[in-house]
């Protein structure tokens, strides 16, 4: 792996969506206050295929966007922009432009290899009761076991070995960080089912820095977690022995730390993160994409006036096409309609009203979780508005920068990264 174009990821590292390209340097200022207080956490902008085409934009923007903050800011640590969840078909046009490529292979996931009856026999240390440091209780795996495992995520590493070797060959050299992703699947992935993917990971050569699997519970878009919060702190937990055990086992690479996708506003589980963190020494990627966009629109209702009108207009126009908006994040999003004021009720909100049905404030009787979660798909409203909505952006930069980076820096870096601050 050594030969391998390897850009390693520091411990500690966020990802920053930004869907519109304007708060780069509001979410670099939430990295600088905790640079400030010693400890580095790492900013990755990613934007998704499905967003650049929803948008109209294409990465280089992104790139654009993450330099100028850079400079306008003077930051001195690393930082990365990601091509976020791509496969053989999408990735090419982000080849230039990012040095942080999220491989996503959860649609081949399930799909038949010609090759498990080989790994089989060329792993043989995965069947019995493998030791792994940190796990009391050394899971019992037979032979069988670790066919049926193969069957169902061999040929996805496959897969991510094959686009991870044409980002290679395409950017010649140039340096680059390997994420591969199996988040967006049906089931999670158990931490045996986790050792098996890193060791067809490891056969394929990828100098892997991050993996997201899929947790248990459900990671909601822009909302927090739903599901029991002591198993997934004891599988979080396992699943970091397990990557610890397969950096040995496989010759991985040292650094490799789990990634927590759709990770925004996961109040509830940043805890048992921070304590597996602390316990454990591990690193950890956290992306936390939709929440910019919906710091946006908490900006502009605090600002009243004609950009208190434009939210009440994004909420109605996302209102009116719902089923559309909601269609392509149906397995991410879970929206009570019966939760959902009408447009015409929202049209007659304050600013304070607006405000405390968006942001996510649990202790907050008037926040609306089904209203979030329709607004955070609702992007799509203002980027057609285009420069109606970008002018807007502009004239109240200051309501919205300062939110970005308090949302950014309080509510997620502190509980992840700076306890007891």
């Amino acid at each position: 792996m050594s030969e391998a174009p390897v850009l390693e990821l520091g411990k500690y590292s966020l990802g920053v969506g930004d869907r519109f390209a304007h708060q780069a340097k509001a979410q670099l200022a939430a990295c600088a206050k905790a640079a400030a207080l010693g400890v580095t956490v790492i900013p990755v902008w990613n934007k998704s295929n499905r967003e650049h085409n929803v948008v109209g934009s294409e990465p280089e923007s992104v790139r654009k966007a993450a330099d100028e903050a850079v400079r306008q800011l003077g930051w001195k640590q690393p930082y990365h922009v990601d091509a976020d969840h791509i496969n053989l078909a999408s990735v090419d046009r982000y080849l230039e432009s990012s040095d942080f490529f999220t491989i996503d292979v959860a649609s081949a996931i399930g799909q038949r290899s010609d090759c498990v009856d080989a790994f089989v026999a060329r792993h043989p240390e995965l069947t019995g009761k493998p030791r792994i440091d940190g796990i009391d209780e050394p899971p019992s795996i037979t032979r069988e076991q670790v066919a049926a495992i193969a069957d169902k995520y061999l040929h996805a590493a496959e897969e991510a070995g094959r686009i991870y070797r044409h980002i290679a060959q395409q950017r010649q050299g140039r340096q680059f960080v390997t994420e591969v992703s199996m988040d967006e699947t049906d089931a999670p992935q158990t931490p045996v089912e986790l050792l098996v993917i890193l060791a067809a990971l490891a056969d394929e050569k990828l100098p892997l820095q991050t993996i997201a699997p899929k947790f248990t519970g459900r990671f909601n878009k822009g909302v927090d977690y739903v599901g029991n919060i002591a198993r997934f702190e004891k599988e979080f937990d396992d699943d970091v022995a397990v990557i610890a055990h397969a950096i040995g086992e496989y010759n991985l690479p040292s650094k490799l730390k789990l990634s927590v996708h759709s990770g925004s506003d996961k109040f509830s589980i940043y805890g048992p993160i921070r304590r597996v963190l602390q316990k454990t020494g591990a690193g950890v990627h956290v992306k936390t994409a939709g929440t910019t966009w919906l710091e946006e629109l908490i900006g502009l209702a605090e600002a009243g006036g004609p950009a208190l009108r434009l939210a009440q207009e994004i909420y109605a126009e996302a209102y009116d096409h719902r089923e559309a908006l909601c269609e392509p994040y149906a397995a991410v999003i879970d929206i009570d309609v019966r939760r959902l004021p009408s447009p015409d009720e929202v049209r007659l909100w304050t600013s304070g009203q607006y405000v405390d049905a968006l942001r996510h404030d649990q202790t907050n009787p008037s926040y609306n979780r089904a209203l979030r979660q329709l607004l955070h798909v609702g992007y799509k409203i203002a980027a057609k508005m285009g420069d109606r909505y970008f002018r807007m952006l502009e004239e109240c930069a200051e309501p919205i920068s300062r939110n970005v980076t308090y949302n950014l820096f309080e509510r997620h870096i502190c509980p992840l990264f700076l306890a007891g601050r």
